[in-house]
């Protein structure tokens, strides 16, 4: 009697095809940037939830707990305004207790942001590995945090401003804008250096360093009219430097008599926006190539 052979359909294949044949993928696997981004929005209200309370959380063990969002940026005007007002005399530049408090205030929001957003995986790692979700929506809630404690020193630096002397015009309608267009910003590069620090420790020890030569280069402390003692091409560069550009939008929105160093406003908007646009795709691209690497290894 002739024996019939059973021979096993799967036989031969390899292991990439033995998944697809029995709708197998990779665990982690990228997903595309259509689909990554409706997950990211599906998980609104976890980023919302998780910001606040990491603003919570970052002034629960102070006495003074969230009283602290508004003596910091206080603190910090009434030291800078000492040295650079009382000790160097800023007399070329009217009101300049306004002047310095809105651009500590507006460099402040992105430095706040990009420093805690070069940490938000690294430190983050359980979470990553206990948990399926979005990564992004961990660097998201850092700027969402910063932008949180931004409104509450605006609430300061718009007293300060009517204080000092500064009328109340409609101008000063510009500066929602203007945060906005930050803020999107802010999200970008928060994005990229959260994947830079994920990938090298040492990115957070050298941030400092970068964000405070960035504040230099930003006419935060001083008369941006200084800038124009540099040779042309540096001067139109810095013309072009983000930071300088927001903190022009908030100045020209609320003082009236401020140093500008881009006299024209439909340029300043049109980088103000053109940076917005190339910072939040580009930083979120960037950071959805890298999403099946993080807690990694």
């Amino acid at each position: 009697m002739a024996t019939t052979a059973l021979v096993d359909p799967d036989t031969g294949l390899t292991q990439a095809q033995l998944a697809a044949r029995h709708g197998l993928r990779v665990a982690g696997e990228r997903p595309s940037l259509v689909e990554y981004s409706r997950r990211l929005w599906a998980y609104r209200h976890f980023i919302a939830a998780y910001a606040n309370a990491k603003l919570v959380a970052s002034y629960s063990n102070a006495k003074l707990g969230q009283l602290w969002q508004v003596l910091t940026p206080l603190t910090n005007a009434a030291v800078y305004y000492l040295i650079f007002g009382v000790v160097l005399d800023q007399k070329s530049i009217p009101n300049f207790i306004a002047y310095l408090t809105t651009g500590l205030f507006i460099f402040n929001f992105t430095q706040s942001a990009v420093l805690a957003g070069t940490q938000s995986i690294s430190s983050n790692l359980g979470l990553i590995r206990a948990l399926h979700f979005p990564r992004a929506s961990l660097p998201l809630s850092t700027t969402i945090t910063q932008f949180q404690q931004l409104l509450a020193s605006m609430v300061v630096l718009i007293g300060i401003v009517l204080v000092t002397g500064e009328p109340l015009t409609w101008e000063w309608l510009l500066l929602v804008p203007a945060l906005l267009l930050q803020a999107v910003f802010n999200a970008g590069v928060v994005l990229l250096v959260a994947r830079l620090g994920s990938k090298s420790s040492d990115l957070k020890q050298v941030m400092p360093f970068i964000m405070r030569t960035w504040m230099y280069g930003s006419g935060v402390l001083y008369s941006v009219s200084l800038f124009e003692r540099l040779p042309g091409w540096a001067t139109t560069l810095v013309q072009f430097n983000p930071l300088l550009v927001y903190i022009e939008l908030a100045r020209y929105a609320l003082l009236e008599e401020a140093p500008l160093l881009n006299e024209s406003l439909t340029q300043l908007w049109l980088v103000g926006a053109g940076w917005a646009l190339v910072a939040g795709v580009g930083g979120f691209f960037y950071f959805w190539r890298g999403e099946q690497e993080y807690g990694r290894g």
